[in-house]
This record gives structure tokens, sequence and C-alpha cells, in this order.
């Protein structure tokens, strides 16, 4: 990994795979730390809102969000990801995975290591099932907890973003964090986004908050290309009886408050959480079961 990557993470007490845990003596007091966070913070606003600049080689921006996490969202963005490269093999896809503090991509995709770097300092995104792939996850060892400031989360998703070769592609789904924090403004007011799906499920509580990241990318001027009811509807495997657990249609009378489009509906069934837990996306390991919602949900975006 890069020394630069290594420095930062021993700035926020991260361990990096490869290096050694950084010595207490000699670090800066707490105080002094939240001073020089709080003038950077000062200098930064004091610039004003930043010029989106495209990402070296990436045509289309596409993010995949939620305002509540639990509600599948990085289960969607996976298999989005997947549904976009296996509609046309011609087209190439990256998944980065914005989620700082919980990096899931990792083990969804099936993905250990740490990138390589080319002769421009940049890194080399893991890859599998054609898709080109960058987490915090390949950085960090898989137990340790990232403990930062907002600034540094905005600073690591930066280079996330930069500090990359995407070579070309012509999709990079970006799976966001739930919420509406740092990375959500950081992301929407430095790239130029084409559009934003919002995952949900149809629970009120779910709903509440899904409303309030719709809004979020509306204020940003990203256009919200529709939600998704998530956990729609549990079939039981024996008698094929249907059940609502989390409420029928709440995803879809949101979308008509909000004048959206719903672009899918994603069944609770073991076999979409079975592999994305063992690193074989639903629609790679069976394309021919409940990967057809992911399809349909593609070709609406």
């Amino acid at each position: 990994m890069a020394a630069a990557w290594c420095r930062v993470l021993r700035a926020a007490r991260v361990p990096c795979r490869g290096a050694r845990a950084a010595s207490s003596s000699g670090s800066a007091s707490s105080s002094s730390r939240d001073e020089v966070l709080q003038d950077k913070r000062a200098r930064i606003l004091s610039q004003g809102l930043p010029k989106q600049k495209p990402i070296e080689g990436v045509k289309q921006v596409l993010v995949v969000a939620s305002g509540k996490g639990g509600v599948g969202k990085s289960t969607a963005a996976v298999n989005i990801a997947l549904a976009l490269a296996a509609n046309d093999s011609t087209k190439e896809v990256g998944l980065l995975d914005a989620d700082i503090y919980g990096p899931s991509i990792p083990k969804m995709m099936n993905l250990k290591g740490n990138p390589e770097l080319t002769p421009k300092n940049l890194m080399r995104p893991l890859k599998n099932y054609g898709i080109a792939c960058m987490s915090m996850g390949f950085l960090i060892d898989e137990t340790a907890p990232v403990v930062w400031r907002g600034l540094m989360v905005m600073s690591a998703v930066e280079k996330l973003l930069r500090q990359v070769d995407w070579g070309q592609l012509d999709y990079l789904v970006i799976d966001m964090p739930p919420g509406t924090g740092d990375v959500q403004l950081s992301v929407s007011q430095n790239i130029p986004v084409a559009g934003a799906v919002i995952i949900s499920t149809p629970q009120d509580v779910a709903l509440l908050d899904a409303r309030k990241g719709a809004e979020m990318f509306r204020k940003v001027h990203v256009p919200v290309l529709g939600l998704v009811q998530n956990m729609s509807v549990f079939q039981c495997p024996k008698c094929k009886h249907e059940t609502h657990i989390f409420g029928a249609d709440g995803v879809r009378d949101l979308a008509k408050t909000l004048g959206l489009d719903v672009l899918g509906d994603i069944p609770l069934h073991v076999n979409i959480r079975e592999t994305c837990d063992s690193g074989q996306p639903v629609v790679i390991s069976q394309p021919q079961s409940d990967a057809d919602v992911f399809l349909d949900i593609h070709k609406s975006t």
C-alpha cells in the first residue's frame, strides 16, 4: 500500500496491513489535533463549494444510497453493478465502497488483498466477476475499526475516488454509507453524478430516512432515478404463503408523494442473503432466480 495511505491510517491509529502499529510516544495531544481539524475545516468552508471534476476514465457515476442502515443497500449495489455488466459484455463497470466505517464490498465480491500501485502511484482496483472494485476494506485489517472524524473520512473518500487507476469505465457504481452526512455531500459536490437510486424497506421508520435521502440529493442537484423496495415480501419455502413482514407498498406510496418511480421490488429471500454472504451474488450464481429483479432495476436506471 502507498506510504501516504499508511501515514493516514497511522495518524488515525488504525493498523494498516503490512505496517507496525504506530507508537503513542511523541503523538500530538487530543486538543492539538482538534485545533488542526477545526482550522482545516474553517479553510475549506471559506473556499465555498468545490467545483465538480469528473473521475478520470469514468463516463457515468451511479450512486446507490439509503437513509437508514440495514435495508440491503450494499446487496443491491453489488447486484446492480453485476447486472449492468451482464446486460452488455462490452461495458466496463466499477464498484466503489464509500462506506469507510463499515465496508462490505470485499466480502460480497469475494475479494481479499492489497491494491497494487501503478508507476504513477495510483492504486489498482481488485477485480472479480469482471467488476473493478475499491474499498477501505482492502486497506485495513478486517477487524480494525475506523475511528475518524468527518474531515478524515472525506479525505479518504477523495483518495478512493481520485487516487485509483479505474482504467476506462462506462459505469462506476458507488455504494454509499447510510445517512445524509459528509460522504454523501463530498461525493455529490465533487464529482458529476448521473443519478441516485434510493433503497428502502416498506417499514415506516425506514421510509422516513429514505425520504430525507431523496430530498438531500435533490438539494445538491443529483437526479434521483427512483426508489427500490427491498424485502418487499417473504414467501414461505414450504407452503408458498406470502407475508409482508415489513409492510406492503410503503415505498410505492413514498414514490407517489415524491413524484418518483419505483424501479423494482426485491423479495426477502434467503438466496439473496446467502449468495452475498458467500461472495457469489445472486446475479452471478443464480441468474435465473431472484436475479431477474436486479436486471429489471438496471434497465430502469
